[in-house]
C-alpha cells in the first residue's frame, strides 16, 4: 500500500493543530478519510460539519502527518476529545456494552473517564511507515484520562494495519461486531489504560 517513492525510514513530520488550523484544512484531511476508509466519493461534504463541531469539545486535540519530501501535503490525521454522556458514540457504545450483557456498574467504568480516539486515519499511498502509530502516541501523550476508547471496523482475522497497530499498543476487547446507528459494517471497540508507552526496538 506504500509508495516506493518514500522510504520506508523516513520519519513523518507530525503537525499539532489549532481548531482553527483543522478546520481550515478540512477538505484535505476528509480526502485521507474517505481513501483510508474506503467511502465513496461525497462521504467528505456530509462528515465537514460533524468534524468541525468536534473541534469544540472538551479536551480535543488533533494531530496531522506529513512526510520530509512533501512538507506540505498531509498524509495522516488523527483526533479526539474527552468522552460524555451526552455524545452519540458514548451512548452507542453503551447500548453495545448493555446488550453484550455487561453489567451496568461495569459500563459505568468503561464509559467514566477516557478519550474518545475518533479518528486515525492513513491515506493508502503513505501506510507502511508508522505513521499510524507516531500519531496515536502523539495524540495520547499527557492526557489525563484513565482510559482510550476507539472503534474500528470489524477485518477476518484481525488482518490489517489498523489492528496490528492496536494489538501492538495493547488495545483490548470491549465489544466486538457492534453496528452502529448510520453504518451497515460491523464495528470492534477496543480499550486500553492511559499512558500508552512503546518499548523500544532492540538495536540491530
Amino acid at each position: 500500500m506504500s509508495t516506493d517513492a518514500t522510504p520506508h525510514d523516513a520519519a513523518p513530520i507530525l503537525l499539532d493543530l489549532s481548531p482553527a488550523e483543522f478546520r481550515a484544512r478540512l477538505p484535505e484531511m476528509l480526502l485521507i478519510y474517505v481513501a483510508a476508509m474506503k467511502y465513496p466519493r461525497g462521504t467528505e461534504y456530509h462528515r465537514a460539519p460533524m468534524w468541525a463541531e468536534h473541534a469544540g469539545r472538551t479536551g480535543w486535540r488533533a494531530v496531522a502527518a506529513a512526510l520530509p519530501h512533501d512538507p506540505a501535503t498531509l498524509v495522516a490525521i488523527a483526533y479526539g476529545y474527552r468522552g460524555a454522556p451526552q455524545q452519540w458514540w458514548n451512548q452507542q457504545v453503551r447500548s453495545g456494552m448493555r446488550h453484550a450483557g455487561y453489567p451496568p456498574e461495569r459500563i459505568d467504568d468503561v464509559l467514566g473517564d477516557y478519550f474518545e480516539l475518533t479518528e486515525l486515519h492513513v491515506h493508502p499511498d503513505a501506510q507502511g511507515h508508522r505513521i499510524g502509530e507516531a500519531l496515536l502516541l502523539r495524540l495520547l501523550a499527557d492526557r489525563p484520562e484513565r482510559t482510550v476508547l476507539l472503534s474500528t471496523p470489524e477485518v477476518p482475522e484481525e488482518d490489517n494495519r489498523a489492528w496490528r497497530l492496536y494489538r501492538r499498543l495493547g488495545f483490548r476487547d470491549v465489544v466486538r461486531r457492534f453496528v452502529f446507528t448510520g453504518d451497515a459494517r460491523p464495528f470492534a471497540v477496543l480499550g486500553r489504560e492511559l499512558p500508552v508507552t512503546v518499548e523500544p526496538e532492540p538495536r540491530r
